[in-house]
């Protein structure tokens, strides 16, 4: 089992000065701004990953 994985930066202010809050799992306070924020992590998209030219670009 691997460790929860941890934001890089504030989605509001862009500082790195992260620690993880108290109001449970996914929960995230800015230092620098000092927001509180939640991150969730939602699940994977039906269509999978797209592998082919992008539409509308050059062959």
């Amino acid at each position: 089992m691997s460790e929860r994985a941890a934001p890089f930066y504030c989605p509001y202010c862009g500082d790195e000065d992260l620690h993880p809050a108290e109001q449970g799992h996914g929960a995230w306070e800015c230092r620098a701004c000092n927001r509180a924020f939640q991150l969730k992590f939602l699940g994977l998209l039906a269509r999978g990953l797209q592998t082919g030219p992008p539409e509308g670009g050059s062959s």
